[in-house]
């Protein structure tokens, strides 16, 4: 009988014709057809076949086992010709061959039935996703299938005796039992042995593979191609990056406009100011009134608060005049030696600037003037009723005169400095004076060396200033943040051996990640896209969600086999990572381009440059990341040969210096990180305890009431204040404002918009009500009303004429508008003599937080609506004000639509109704816990903040449709091993992920604007209110149920 080692090599000799190698044909057999042929020489094979072939009969005779060989093998081997032997091993090899998978599927289900090292592995199918436990309780049932193939074969030869009966130099192969055969026939067992307990079915599993399996197929067609020219697609990317990062010369240098990003796009308030442009004009030049006009005008302001008690004394007045005559005489020189003073571009009225508080205007013309016997919040100066409410803060009121009350202390006072804006040239001229004061402001307080007083300041380019003085801050921030994710990438993917470390690869990948940003950012610059400043906070969140994509390629590439191609194990990669990657981008984009429908046009960018960059960072990953891992397994195979080459001399030195800590690879190895065995052994088992399900769910209710309790709490719309970095002079400013000034608010106007009969008293009284119902308002003060109808009617009152009769009321008008020339601007007289609108104003009051400001102008907006006369209420404020009424829809929306498109997703690629309820249970319930505690880590619900609750979605789904899938995917007869299972396979994966995010922006957390601290804040609080859901809560509620 030929020996076993001639046998196996005269069996690869025959099968070259077929275009197989012998090494090749050694890792078909192996891979392919196991136990066919033994095991190779050198790996266990006897001198003799007598030994070989005898010590697999003598086995199968004593315990039953073939060892892996079929009975008429060893018939065969035992009394057969070794060309007989031959030709049946031939024709056994091209049967398996024939019926087998192809040598790509058969790689995918072996890398499948792993475990999983990342996140891509919940989306695999549940047949693939195997446990070294589930192939022992599978023992039993292979043994079982060898007994009847046994009985088969032994009726078989009992009926078909003449195939044995032929002779041994015969040639012709004889089939496979096991193939001819009909089904396997139960073998009779002896008398008094019982028949083995029938195993438990497995639980009944999803099936979702429907749309997996073939992406997963072109997917390893595509790894295959990547690992074939890993140059090309290295080199393309890195092109089109270059060629798209010449959009950065399309950078915005212009001022950013902090109204049209940052307010509500068609907003109630700018249709009114609309209306109020159209209808109404002013005249700074000449009769300046500020409350009048449609938009901001240009302006200085001060707020002085004394260092004593109150204010209302000689000395501190005197003080307070001398700091406003050195504001009043600064100049600015421009480059041509224009000089702008300040009594040149000042608003006037008449020939005079506007006095910046009428109060102290009184007393620089009267010294003498008894500061003890004011009235407020109407003041008289010179017969003339003036307002106060706004002038002096702090205020400590005596008895009631009329609607007024005496004075007594007063705390602080403002000084506003108006200047021209309605002409183009003359605004030019007054923003250029006032920025000549905002440089030279400090040095006036160091000349004047105020003692009594205290001095802040504010103007009206100060918000854009300091915003753009903002965003610069946060630039050095990108380089900490790039460091901190390479150290991250570093620990993450450093391995002791030289073969298997990928610690280079890993920031290479940081840098893919960074191509991404360019290119994204490139593009979108190209097509004109405006580029805002809260874009700047993009690049840290995508470096974050980036190296989570590389992550999880690097661990499923080294679960490869260095033994296999490179381009084999690319596609093995790829088959198994990249539809779970896929998904997630898709998810994650979807979540972003959502925020595209928000009325607010600073979100619509940020998602926009954030989900067309996260597109980008999924196709540069599989395409530049992946041909980098392909250049990288073949440094890996060079690396290995030259480690087992044979060299005496350095053999030591090279086992010490590659694998300090361990034998050396043989290429075969599964490399199970410790996190995952930690999950597995430790975390889970302990997650699962009754006392520890208890402690959960106690702590699952205190988080979901003070989660409940701070959406309650939480301030919305977007703080002026928050535009400027911390160390800002505005800051103190608005603190000062909000101490002292905060009773009363703007001046608003109550505008008729049509043509009404105001001489029919019915129609008077019709408005007089509405005029009350404004008044009895909470936010209105009632003692301030403005409006021309009531002193026109005192007039023709005091004339003794009628303003019932048409032509009577028209035609005094004129007269009216001449005493009272301030009127002229409240009403809209046609060229044929008809009032076609008017306007008269109310005080607000009350109105410092935002949940009053909202309150204030849904209200006063009810009451105009429901009036008998057609009314539109407006102040310039109100373009801001918008924002705390649109936040609250727009955040609900945007949510709702988002939370739609995830569950879409999930029944979509995991149709799995547990999946489907859980992904949202969870979305909803991280979604409540960042909304609740942004109120305890003093975050408003803004524009920005917005942002972040939408990015919650999308990574909310992500951590619980993993963990969700894992479970009820496992095939495991309890609910607690099940869950254990899937922390198991994901519990690394989604603790990772949630790590690099936050690492990502981290460096946000030491910004210097609440802009970008707010960002990290909530980020923070969705990875880690996420990954809480998806390592403990979900995890234990799953058992639930």
């Amino acid at each position: 009988m030929a020996h076993c080692g001639q046998l196996k090599e005269a069996s690869s000799h025959a099968l070259w014709p077929l275009g197989q190698h012998p090494g090749t044909w050694r890792e078909h057999r192996t891979q392919s057809a196991p136990g066919l042929l033994g095991e190779l020489p050198g790996d266990g094979w006897d001198s003799s076949s007598e030994t070989c072939w005898g010590n697999s009969r003598e086995t199968f005779e004593t315990t039953g086992d073939l060892g892996g060989n079929s009975p008429e093998d060893l018939e065969l081997a035992a009394g057969g010709s070794t060309q007989r032997l031959l030709a049946h091993l031939l024709s056994r090899a091209l049967r398996e061959m024939s019926e087998e998978p192809s040598k790509e599927a058969e790689s995918e289900a072996q890398e499948r039935a792993k475990p999983a090292q990342s996140v891509s592995a919940a989306f695999l199918t549940p047949e693939a996703v195997t446990t070294d436990e589930a192939q022992r309780e599978a023992g039993p049932k292979e043994e079982s299938s060898r007994e009847r193939v046994l009985e088969s074969q032994a009726a078989r030869r009992g009926s078909g005796s003449e195939a044995e009966q032929e002779p041994a130099s015969d040639p012709g192969p004889q089939p496979h039992p096991s193939w001819a055969s009909g089904p396997p026939v139960e073998r009779p067992r002896p008398v008094g042995q019982e028949a083995p307990a029938a195993s438990p079915e497995p639980p009944r599993r999803c099936h979702t593979d429907c749309l997996e399996a073939p992406l997963s197929r072109v997917f390893g067609r595509l790894g295959r191609i990547v690992g074939s020219y890993p140059w090309a697609f290295l080199l393309v990317p890195v092109m089109l990056t270059a060629a798209l990062g010449t959009g950065f010369i399309y950078l915005p240098k212009e001022k950013e406009n902090l109204e049209e990003q940052y307010t509500p796009i068609g907003s109630p308030a700018k249709a009114e100011r609309r209306f109020v442009q159209a209808h109404f004009s002013t005249n700074d030049s000449y009769r300046f009134s500020a409350s009048r006009m449609s938009t901001e005008a240009n302006f200085a302001s001060l707020l002085v608060v004394c260092n004593t008690p109150s204010l209302l004394e000689g000395e501190v007045f005197a003080e307070i005049s001398r700091l406003d005559q050195a504001v009043q005489n600064l100049k600015v020189t421009l480059e041509n030696g224009t000089q702008i003073l300040y009594r040149e571009a000042c608003a006037k009225y008449k020939a005079f600037c506007v006095p910046p508080n009428p109060l102290l205007f009184a007393w620089q013309h009267n010294r003498t003037m008894d500061l003890g016997k004011l009235t407020f919040p109407i003041f008289h100066l010179l017969g003339h009723p003036v307002s106060l409410a706004n002038f002096l803060g702090g205020n400590v009121l005596g008895e009631r005169v009329g609607k007024n009350h005496f004075l007594l202390q007063s705390k602080a006072m403002r000084l506003l400095y108006f200047l021209k804006t309605e002409q183009p040239e003359e605004s030019e001229q007054s923003k250029e004076w006032l920025i000549h004061f905002l440089e030279q402001f400090n040095n006036i307080k160091d000349r004047l060396a105020l003692e009594k007083i205290k001095v802040v300041h504010f103007t009206s380019l100060s918000r854009q200033m300091e915003f753009e003085s903002t965003s610069m801050t946060v630039i050095p921030l990108f380089h900490l943040a790039y460091i901190l994710i390479i150290l991250f990438a570093i620990v993450s993917c450093f391995r002791l051996d030289c073969i298997r470390n990928k610690m280079w690869v890993a920031v290479i990948g940081v840098f893919s990640v960074a191509m991404a940003v360019v290119s994204g950012f490139g593009l979108l610059l190209h097509v004109g896209v405006p580029f805002v400043i809260i874009v700047a906070n993009s690049p840290f969140l995508i470096l974050g969600v980036g190296v989570d994509d590389m992550f999880i390629m690097i661990s499923a590439w080294q679960k490869t086999s260095l033994l296999d191609s490179t381009r084999d194990r690319l596609s093995n990669v790829y088959s198994k990572v990249a539809v779970s990657i896929t998904i997630t981008t898709i998810t994650n984009v979807l979540a972003f381009y959502t925020g595209i429908m928000s009325s607010f046009r600073s979100v619509q960018y940020f998602c926009i440059y954030t989900g067309t960059t996260l597109l980008f960072c999924y196709f540069y990953s599989i395409t530049c990341f992946g041909a980098i891992m392909a250049l990288d397994g073949k440094r890996e195979i060079n690396c290995l040969n030259w480690v087992k080459r044979p060299d005496p001399k350095y053999a030591s030195l090279k086992r010490t210096c590659c694998f300090p800590c361990g034998s050396v690879l043989d290429g075969c190895g599964e490399d199970n990180h410790p996190m995952n065995l930690f999950f597995r052994d430790y975390f889970g088992p302990f997650l699962i305890k009754p006392k520890s399900k208890i402690f959960v769910v106690l702590v699952y209710i205190l988080y979901i009431i003070s989660s409940i309790y701070g959406c309650f709490h939480v301030q919305e719309g977007l703080d002026l204040r928050n535009l400027a970095s911390d160390d800002s002079y505005i800051i103190p400013y608005f603190n000062i404002e909000e101490d002292y000034f905060s009773d009363y608010g703007p001046r608003v106007m109550v505008i008729i918009t049509e043509s009404i009969n105001y001489w029919d008293e019915d129609v008077r009284q019709q408005l007089e009500a509405c005029m009350i119902q404004f008044e009895e308002n909470e936010f209105v003060d009632n003692s301030l009303r403005e409006f021309w109808l009531n002193a026109y009617l005192q007039y023709l009152k005091n004339a003794k004429k009628n303003p019932n009769d048409k032509k009577t009321f028209m035609d005094n008008i004129s007269g009216f508008i001449t005493a009272f020339p301030f009127f002229k601007y409240d009403i809209n007289i046609s060229s044929s003599n008809e009032i076609t609108c008017s306007r008269g104003f109310i005080q607000l009051m009350s109105v410092s937080s935002s949940k009053n400001k909202k309150l204030m102008v849904l209200q006063l907006r009810d009451i105009a609506a429901k009036c008998e006369v057609p009314l539109i209420v407006y102040n310039q404020a109100f373009i801001y004000f918008d924002q705390f009424a649109a936040i609250l829809e727009n955040t609900v929306r945007n949510v709702m639509v988002a939370s739609t498109a995830m569950f879409i997703v999930s029944l979509s690629l995991i149709p799995h109704p547990v999946c489907s309820v859980w992904v949202t249970f969870a979305i909803a319930s991280v979604i409540v816990g960042v909304t609740g505690f942004m109120a305890f880590w003093n975050v408003n619900l803004d524009s920005i903040s917005m942002i972040n609750l939408v990015i919650c979605i999308g990574f909310s789904f992500d951590f619980s449709a993993h963990i969700s899938y894992a479970f009820v995917s496992s095939s495991k007869d309890t609910v607690n091993k099940r869950s254990v299972e899937a922390l198991y396979m994901l519990g690394y994966p989604v603790l990772q992920s949630a790590i690099s995010t936050i690492i990502g922006v981290f460096a946000l957390s030491v910004a210097k604007a609440y802009i970008f601290r707010t960002f990290f804040k909530i980020m923070f609080l969705v990875m880690l209110f996420g990954a809480i859901h998806g390592l403990v809560f979900i995890p234990i509620f799953l058992t639930f149920f």
